[in-house]
């Protein structure tokens, strides 16, 4: 501990910083944009405690009707969580044990998890060097007698080739879902994250760019059958109060969530647009020597995350945070790495490239708030280390 806190000093005095001098940047500081719709926060909270339906009830039936129209689809089912999301949707379509879905291995464990939950087998792919998203080629050579469907990863905000994926599924008779738990709000064409497969599951975990208060999640559909027995699933297996058709599961939305979530999604477009100013500015300020995110089609892209490769990420986080400045690794280990996947999971042989993203990547604070200052910042220590 001790050496630690003298190499931190040291690399300070290296830049020039005192310790009293840093402004903390957060990874994601929320506190920002509480603070400017803090009326319609504590209005939200007023209308539910005055109602007392917390499980649930008219918010959650208001929230599920805007965000389906929010993202260009039928139906929305307001779910626990993102994981949540994944494992209802994959249940309500009837995929279950012995069946395989095919799942990059770069990516959040809840993707995988969620499909193990349903009974299925997570097949795990390679991704691309350039974006971090689902490799077809890869994915082709995961396809086997037992491949139902296939489920994209929207990773880091930015959109997969969704007319290749439709694509590569009709030829192998395959079904779509995404995972668009990290991008809200995301279109190519005007039509936007969670329109494209049979279904898409969100997160609302408080820092993706429409994050509630606390966990959440939901389902979006175009599939009545779908969106009824997925209803029904959420909510202990009723489709009437009382009367349980099937044994489902509690993995609700809570109606204070909801009523949070409305408040939050007017703004999200705004927000999403304010990610990618900061997103263009840091391309500006940040070296050359970092491989950055690759940009595949104009506005497919959010930023819920802002990733940088490279092969020494170790020294330049350290800096970073010797300056004040929070990062993240996103993700690290790989899926087919990770004790309570891999045992569970087929993959195919070459994963290189999901391996080269777990080892190279860091991601750099990114929120809608963040300045032009602080992004300077971030350039100039990013600057100093990698020269």
């Amino acid at each position: 501990m001790r050496s630690s806190r003298h190499a931190s000093n040291r690399h300070r005095h290296q830049y020039g910083l005192a310790l009293s001098q840093i402004d903390r940047i957060r990874f994601s500081d929320l506190s920002r944009q509480h603070e400017t719709i803090a009326p319609d926060l504590r209005a939200a909270f007023e209308r539910v405690v005055s109602a007392s339906a917390f499980t649930l009830g008219q918010e959650v039936a208001a929230f599920e009707h805007e965000f389906a129209s929010y993202c260009g689809v039928r139906h929305c089912v307001g779910t626990a969580s993102g994981t949540a999301a994944i494992t209802l949707a994959l249940i309500a379509s009837g995929i279950g044990e012995g069946d395989e879905v095919i799942v990059p291995s770069h990516t959040f464990a809840g993707t995988a998890l969620g499909v193990m939950h349903a009974g299925a087998i997570p097949v795990l792919c390679d991704v691309d060097a350039a974006t971090g998203l689902i490799d077809l080629g890869s994915a082709g050579e995961a396809v086997g007698e037992r491949t139902v469907a296939i489920m994209p990863v929207h990773l880091y905000g930015q959109l997969c080739d969704m007319g290749a994926v439709a694509a590569f599924a009709d030829r192998h008779r395959i079904a779509v879902f995404e995972d668009a738990a990290q991008a809200h709000g995301a279109a190519v064409g005007g039509r936007r994250a969670g329109a494209f497969g049979r279904a898409a599951a969100f997160s609302f975990y408080p820092s993706k760019n429409l994050g509630a208060l606390g966990d959440g999640g939901a389902i979006t559909t175009d599939d009545d059958d779908l969106a009824g027995r997925a209803r029904a699933l959420r909510n202990l297996g009723q489709r009437t109060k009382g009367i349980h058709a099937e044994a489902g599961y509690n993995e609700r939305l809570d109606g204070l969530q909801a009523a949070f979530l409305r408040a939050k999604l007017p703004h999200l477009d705004a927000w999403n647009e304010a990610r990618r100013r900061a997103a263009a500015e840091y391309r500006r300020t940040l070296p050359p020597s970092l491989r950055l995110l690759e940009e595949r089609a104009p506005g497919a892209c959010v930023y819920h995350l802002f990733p940088v490769r490279l092969g020494q990420r170790s020294s330049l986080s350290e800096r970073l945070e010797a300056g004040g400045i929070e990062t993240g690794v996103h993700y690290y280990p790989p899926l087919h790495r990770q004790a309570a996947i891999e045992h569970a999971a087929r993959r195919v042989d070459d994963l290189r490239e999901a391996d080269a993203w777990a080892r190279e990547e860091l991601s750099l604070p990114i929120f809608p708030e963040l300045q032009v200052t602080e992004i300077q910042r971030i350039g100039a220590i990013c600057r100093k280390v990698v020269s």
